[in-house]
């Protein structure tokens, strides 16, 4: 009996510790809505961890703004806009190289409000029907490079100073020159005309030289041949005074010309005689330098009326800019190319007087600088060597 009840006790006791150990497991079961704050220290911890990206968010502009500083164009929120850009070259020349440089430094100091679509190679047609739908205002082309001298065809009497034989002696001459305050009185030159068009900037292309299908070792060796020209009355009169036959032909069918036979002979800057192929067809060059090549660049009004006054500063700024770039690429770049030619076998012959090419063509000079203000100007352009 006393075996009995001592069992019985025994097992009171044991269901009475079941129950308890139970009852220690089920708090936390009890408790299990305060469970999600178990984790409220990780939660609290989540913005921690953001904090840095919220950082890196702020941060981000302001190390831009530091790599590539906000210009007023910018900083204005000035509206978008797009312009056309044609090269009749391609952009491995002196004119293509500046070209990009320019629409570089346009769209940095716009703060990107500016954007140029830059269409070398001739895509967009020769430079003279380029220029005539600029001036008509077709929509076609808003900004150009052109040879300065392309602009006396439509009244540019200063522009074509410039194209005047055996003007220039020598690049620094030039620079001396498309530095100065008289560079802008030609540059404004076409607006005051009310063409249609403006000047940002000048640059050079080289010095521009006769090459030929047949060797020519000295001037009276032109005599005769058929010379590809622009219709243009300084290389018109300069060919003649060589004793030779201008003949138009647009530049994009000189290749052509030269391999039918259509023409004998044209002229062009180192860099661009080279890349066009004009060696192929035409592989002897005399190295007269008769005329600097003089480029610029022109935008319609129209186009430039679309800018607002801080994006004209950021686009006259580009020019100055691509205008440096220019003086400093193209003495080295013709250099270079000119070693092409001779390494490729193109026969090329230096000029050791001049004399005699400036004689003859002294008389296009007394044509066209004909009047007091134009004597005045060519002058001071003499007067800048």
């Amino acid at each position: 009996m006393k075996k009995k009840l001592l069992s019985v006790v025994l097992a009171a006791t044991m269901i009475a510790s079941m129950l308890s150990a139970c009852g220690l497991q089920s708090a936390p079961e009890a408790q299990a809505p305060a469970a999600p704050a178990a984790p409220a220290a990780p939660a609290a911890e989540e913005p921690k961890e953001e904090a840095p990206a919220e950082e890196t968010k702020e941060e981000a502009p302001a190390e831009e703004a530091a790599e590539e500083p906000a210009s007023d164009a910018a900083a204005a929120g000035d509206p978008k806009v797009t312009f056309v850009m044609a090269e009749v070259n391609p952009l491995d020349t002196i004119v293509g190289m500046t070209d990009a440089k320019f629409k570089e430094e346009v769209e940095r100091l716009s703060g990107g409000s500016i954007e140029i679509d830059l269409q070398a190679g001739g895509v967009l047609g020769s430079e003279n029907d380029i220029l005539d739908g600029m001036l008509a205002d077709n929509g076609i082309c808003d900004i150009s490079r052109i040879s300065a001298f392309s602009l006396t065809a439509y009244g540019g009497d200063k522009s074509l100073l410039l194209s005047l034989p055996y003007t220039f002696v020598n690049r620094d001459h030039f620079w001396n020159f498309a530095q100065s305050d008289l560079a802008a009185t030609f540059l404004n030159e076409p607006q005051e005309n009310g063409a249609g068009v403006r000047g940002l900037f000048y640059g050079e292309e080289g010095f521009r030289h006769f090459f030929s299908v047949k060797e020519v070792k000295e001037i009276g060796d032109l005599a005769g041949m058929k010379i590809r020209v622009s219709n243009d009355p300084v290389m018109n009169g300069l060919v003649e005074g060589l004793g030779a036959s201008p003949t138009v032909v647009a530049f994009g069918e000189l290749y052509s010309a030269l391999q039918t036979g259509v023409v004998d002979a044209a002229e062009q800057p180192i860099a661009n005689y080279r890349s066009n192929a004009f060696p192929e067809v035409a592989n002897n060059i005399i190295l007269d330098g008769h005329t600097l090549g003089a480029i610029e660049v022109i935008i319609t009004d129209s186009a430039w009326d679309k800018m607002t006054p801080a994006q004209q500063e950021a686009m006259m700024e580009a020019g100055k800019l691509a205008g440096e770039y220019n003086k400093g690429i193209s003495a080295d770049k013709e250099a270079e190319v000119l070693q092409q030619l001779k390494d490729e076998g193109c026969n090329v012959v230096e000029v050791t007087d001049i004399k005699p090419w400036q004689d003859a063509v002294a008389k296009v000079i007394e044509d066209q600088v004909n009047t007091d203000e134009l004597k005045d100007l060519y002058q001071q352009l003499l007067d800048l060597q």
